[in-house]
């Protein structure tokens, strides 16, 4: 124990412990160095506001700012956008990033997804439109055949063709229901006549 504390005192031992400081302090001044070269201290690129944008023209602009992306799928399509152009980001535009950030982007998809059409035959209008307003389809008219159940759905249209329940019909689209008018058919009340 003797040897050691007179070896703290010796002027060999503040030669290595001034050292060591010296090499710890260059060490952690080569490293702040480093980092702040590597991760671009204080250097940021404003995100652009890419909406409404093709992906192509999004592509080019992300090259430029210097950034990288990702495009997420989007299934839910927006009307006032076109066709497979930017519907969000994130982050956001005018957000201060690193360089070589990754944004991501949702795209519009081309159109509206398929809905199956429910069966609706042989139910009340009203409940018939609650039923399609649940998958997503609109009653655009209500037109009137002799049959005997007022109101009762008989068929189904849209744009003009016979439409059957399970067939698919883009989200939004517009059906024409064929009611009856509560009268008996002309043809059923002929045959109850002859017999």
């Amino acid at each position: 124990m003797k040897h050691f504390l007179s070896f703290l005192k010796s002027k060999t031992f503040f030669i290595q412990l001034g050292l060591a400081v010296v090499v710890a302090v260059l060490l952690v001044f080569i490293t702040l160095k480093w980092l702040k070269s590597s991760t671009n201290h204080g250097e940021f690129v404003e995100v652009p506001d890419f909406s409404r944008m093709s992906v192509m023209e999004m592509r080019d602009a992300v090259e430029d700012a210097g950034l990288r992306y990702q495009v997420l799928d989007s299934s839910n399509y927006n009307p006032d956008f076109p066709r497979f152009s930017i519907l969000e980001q994130d982050p956001p535009a005018g957000n201060k990033v690193k360089a070589n950030r990754k944004i991501y982007f949702t795209v519009n998809p081309s159109g509206y997804k398929k809905v199956s059409v429910p069966d609706i035959i042989q139910v009340t209008q009203r409940n018939a439109r609650t039923m399609l307003q649940a998958v997503g389809l609109e009653v655009q008219r209500v037109t009137y055949i002799d049959e005997l159940g007022r109101d009762m759905v008989y068929r189904m249209k849209h744009k003009g063709k016979h439409v059957k329940p399970g067939d698919k019909l883009p989200k939004t689209s517009k059906i024409e229901l064929i009611c009856g008018n509560g009268t008996i058919p002309g043809s059923a009340r002929v045959q109850a006549e002859s017999q």
